[in-house]
């Protein structure tokens, strides 16, 4: 479609020229190329549906279109791996894998649930039952499940504040925040809310376990120093009650804890750096206790005290208790669902693509959820994805959930016949256990990465972690999220917004910050804003285009000269949504645009967008001609009326030589008129009339 501009078709422009003098002429009507852009109709807006009502339509058709297969695969994801199972093939690797799990997470269980304040069988219990639910219902076919050091970290810091953990209600407690858990995991998990976990940085994941680890680790010195020590999550008060309680040190636990905690590091170390050593890594907690409890046989000692009895057998089933303490707990429940999304669905979707298969994060939730819902009736307190037992579950070769299966199977042949060998484990053992397991989460490294990459993130970082560690876990957490809610509400609120030049040779405009050989035009500024525009950052784009409207640097523009801005194009390409109060704000902005004379036009907005401006008016109020498909079409037309204007204001003054004579005036006419095709390649200077073709888009030669 061809369109001939030849000028202004608004009147605050035109009534410029009209007051120049009557005898001048504009430059030859130039016939311009440019591509339509296809407004919205009623017809088409009505028969929208709306969003709510083509979602329901979307999801009914899905659920239509599935096969049983398929039906039982959401429902049963451990189908998937059973249908095409290959026994000769993935038996024995996923047998070695779980054995090699199962032998760690033994002692691992014990020693987290004396973390949580509970007794050694209730971490047992907890790396019982949930494996073989999770291994029906989870998506995952590494990860590995059960009790893990920050989950246990949470559970005794809410219910030492409740109970105190030799009373039967602290127990009935854990195992009734399990049951929360659950809920609140599959609630999540249904209701597909996975995605709000997004809002969280990296840097407030990586600050808060940081922080934890460091809590943990002193939580657990008691043990190594032989003399009981305040329970906190503060770090203040920790180190406040060591050292409070130094005249009662005692060395033989800090000897064999120190001794047991340096094999534990070096097993781990050789593990991850050796693959000949790998086993040493899955191996380094059974070592330990082996040690410790050898050593207690042989010489007794008085002083390094011992795990005690554990009841033997598989957990009973039983209803959970104290429904009272809901309200109480809530808070925490939430806490440890969110900690459980980031910590499992993290880990299980990177061992989903390196293992080549795909993850749905909701299912995810929702298989944990249902083991922490059937766990707790068999006295399990919150369990999750440990990420230590699945990186030695993948790096031990599992390939399908039946590596869990048989972990279960370890760890009830542990309930059913080998209590009675636990009861001599050393508490100063199973600390190093945790504390060895708990280093590897002070990410000192990311800091470093962070200072370096983005201040911001290193911020954030900084203050998760302190808060963290110094006023506790809970508002470590809120705080943290606070802050990270705040950076993403700022960058929303200040989105990045580019004047935009064009490359030389090319009708490609970019960002003139980015690429400074790109060319812009005088009277014209274009203007790219890289965000949806709503009623949080309206007001700060309208204040920048204000800023671009003053801020003319004469010096690096091309084209006709003038003394102001006529023109403002902006590109909403990038722009996915659009609000009623943006709307409003770009009818204001435009009113007061034409006050100053001049001219708003816009330039490949998206249908979502266009309906919206269509729907609110906006396309009638600035004209339909002044919406383009293409930057370089509005570039076109904005430059032939910034060119009518220049040349108005020229010959409105007096010819120098009032005796000129016709061939000058026409040789002269001749240049303005070549000048043209000239104006949108950034060329000022006067060429040759016959190597310029009017007809022709710029740069794009006609074929």
């Amino acid at each position: 479609m061809e369109i001939s501009y030849a000028s202004p078709s608004f009147q605050n422009l035109s009534s410029a020229e009209s007051s120049s003098a009557t005898t001048v002429k504009m430059p030859s009507t130039r016939t311009i190329k440019t591509i339509p852009l296809q407004h919205p109709t009623d017809k088409a807006s009505s028969s929208t549906a709306s969003f709510f009502g083509a979602a329901f339509t979307k999801w009914i058709t899905r659920f239509k279109l599935m096969t049983w297969i398929q039906w039982i695969e959401m429902l049963l994801p451990c189908s998937r791996w059973i249908r095409t199972y290959k026994w000769r093939e993935y038996f024995q690797i996923d047998l070695m894998a779980g054995v090699t799990v199962g032998v760690m997470l033994v002692p691992q269980a014990m020693s987290y649930a004396k973390l949580a304040g509970l007794e050694p069988i209730y971490g047992l219990y907890s790396g019982f039952v949930p494996i073989f639910v999770y291994a029906i219902f989870g998506s995952s076919r590494q990860l590995a499940i059960g009790p893990v050091a920050l989950v246990s970290l949470l559970v005794s810091n809410v219910l030492a504040g409740i109970a105190d953990s030799s009373d039967e209600l602290y127990t009935e407690l854990a195992i009734l925040l399990a049951l929360m858990v659950g809920i609140c995991e599959c609630i999540m998990g249904l209701l597909r809310l996975g995605w709000l976990i997004r809002f969280i940085s990296h840097a407030v994941i990586s600050g808060f376990t940081t922080a934890s680890a460091i809590v943990i680790a002193l939580s657990q010195a008691k043990y190594f120093l032989g003399y009981s020590i305040v329970r906190s999550s503060k770090i203040v008060p920790l180190i406040k009650s060591i050292i409070a309680g130094a005249d009662k040190f005692s060395w033989p636990p800090f000897v064999m804890g120190s001794i047991l905690l340096a094999i534990l590091l070096i097993m781990k170390h050789l593990g991850k750096t050796r693959k000949c050593f790998r086993f040493l890594r899955a191996a380094g907690p059974l070592t330990a206790v082996v040690l410790g409890t050898t050593f207690v046989k042989i010489f007794h000692p008085s002083s390094i005290s011992l795990v005690g009895e554990i009841p033997q057998g598989l957990p009973k089933f039983s209803v959970p208790k104290e429904f009272g303490y809901i309200t109480s707990l809530i808070p925490t429940a939430l806490l440890i669902t969110g900690v459980a999304i980031l910590e499992s669905v993290g880990i299980a979707k990177a061992l989903a693509a390196k293992n080549g298969y795909e993850l749905d994060s909701n299912q995810e939730l929702f298989g944990l959820g249902v083991a922490n819902i059937v766990g707790s009736f068999f006295s399990v307190y919150p369990t999750t994805g440990s990420f230590s037992r699945s990186a030695v579950n993948h790096e031990s070769g599992a390939k399908t959930g039946l590596s869990g299966i048989i972990t279960g199977i370890i760890m009830g042949c542990a309930l059913l016949f080998l209590t009675s060998l636990f009861e001599y484990i050393p508490q100063c053992a199973l600390a190093a256990i945790v504390i060895s397991a708990v280093i590897g989460l002070v990410d000192y490294e990311e800091a470093i990465f962070l200072w370096g990459v983005d201040k911001k993130d290193f911020l954030l970082w900084t203050i998760t972690s302190v808060t963290t560690l110094f006023l506790g876990i809970e508002i470590g957490v809120l705080v943290g999220v606070g802050a990270s809610l705040a950076f993403v509400i700022h960058e929303s609120a200040n989105p990045h917004i580019a004047i935009l030049g064009r490359l030389p040779g090319t009708t490609v405009y970019r960002n003139i910050q980015q690429y400074p050989e790109a060319y812009t035009y005088h009277g014209i500024v274009i203007v790219r804003i890289d965000a949806p525009i709503y009623f949080a950052n309206i007001s700060y784009i309208k204040d920048r285009l204000r800023e671009y409207e003053l801020d003319v640097d004469k010096s690096i523009r091309h084209g006709p000269e003038v003394e102001r801005i006529y023109f403002v194009i902006l590109e909403l390409a990038p722009v996915t949504y659009i609000d009623s109060s943006a709307v409003q704000a770009l009818k204001d902005l435009h009113q007061e645009y034409r006050t100053r004379d001049i001219q708003l036009a816009i330039s490949n907005p998206n249908r979502d967008v266009l309906m919206t401006l269509s729907k609110s008016g906006l396309v009638d109020l600035i004209g339909k001609e002044w919406y383009f498909v293409r930057v370089h079409d509005a570039v076109q037309v904005c430059l032939q009326h910034v060119q009518s204007l220049n040349d108005a204001s020229k010959m409105a003054a007096p010819l120098p030589d009032d005796k000129a004579s016709f061939l000058q005036r026409l040789l002269k006419r001749t240049e303005q008129d070549s000048s043209i095709s000239a104006l949108e390649s950034g060329n000022t200077s006067h060429s040759d009339s016959k190597n310029t073709d009017p007809q022709r888009e710029p740069l794009l030669p006609r074929k």
